[in-house]
């Protein structure tokens, strides 16, 4: 029997979504930068620095960088950890991956990087000081299943960091609603040629775990001490949780 899965609002077999997903960002690489600086009014830097802040990150640290796409965590990140550390980029998609890897060799830095799936991460067990993932557990078909990947390879007293879109305050839901389905497709279409893959966004952070609900699925996978922090009216929010 094929299973089942989201992509959005569509149910799709796995392996469909795992080609949808692969298109959506081969279609938007180029531009992703951009449309996250118009999407969020360049406010998404300011979350994922804090994310990094919030890590708890030291000099020497090892890190792993999960769905880094265009590297913005794993440039902060190797501001923390310094030359003696470690910081890992990975993602599943090679256009994003090529982007991140890119601009790192721009900016003068040379860091390891993997084109490698979340749910079955290439790496020893025991081995990180944090992993984070920044607005791409949303896109996994096996939420469970990754987070319990970043468990194993996380060593003991080590943090995973997970910075995602969440529920926004009620009162300024139909608002949300209004800029999600109709200002950003229109925006989508017009800066990235896309429409519908910035429909899909809207749609995935509808049908992704809330607050509540995610931090009940990684302590589920095993993390202990798992706290969020709301961010952006409650629109985005930062789960921290470690492993002991």
């Amino acid at each position: 029997m094929t299973r089942t899965t989201h992509f959005g609002f569509k149910t799709v077999s796995e392996t469909e979504k795992a080609r949808e997903v692969a298109g959506v960002f081969d279609s938007v690489a180029d531009r992703y930068n951009l449309m996250n600086d118009l999407m969020s009014g360049g406010m998404h830097r300011l979350w994922k620095r804090f994310a990094v802040e919030t890590s708890g990150v030291r000099t020497g640290d090892r890190v792993l960088d999960i769905a880094g796409g265009t590297a913005d965590l794993s440039s902060l990140f190797l501001e923390q950890v310094g030359s003696r550390g470690e910081v890992w980029l990975t993602d599943i998609n090679n256009s994003m991956l090529t982007i991140g890897r890119d601009r790192l060799l721009d900016e003068g830095t040379a860091v390891p990087v993997a084109q490698c799936d979340a749910e079955k991460l290439p790496f020893p067990t025991n081995y990180f000081d944090c992993v984070s993932v920044a607005f791409g557990l949303r896109n996994m078909t096996h939420k469970d299943v990754a987070l319990k990947e970043m468990l194993r390879v996380l060593r003991p007293g080590g943090c995973v960091i997970v910075l995602e879109f969440s529920r926004i305050w009620k009162p300024l839901q139909r608002l949300y609603d209004l800029y999600s389905f109709k200002v950003l497709p229109a925006m989508g279409g017009l800066v990235a040629k896309d429409r519908d893959s910035y429909r899909y966004l809207a749609e995935s952070i509808r049908v992704h775990p809330g607050q509540e609900e995610l931090k009940q699925l990684m302590q589920k996978a095993g993390f202990e001490r798992v706290e969020y922090f709301n961010l952006a009216a409650n629109a985005v929010a930062l789960h921290r949780g470690y492993k002991f």
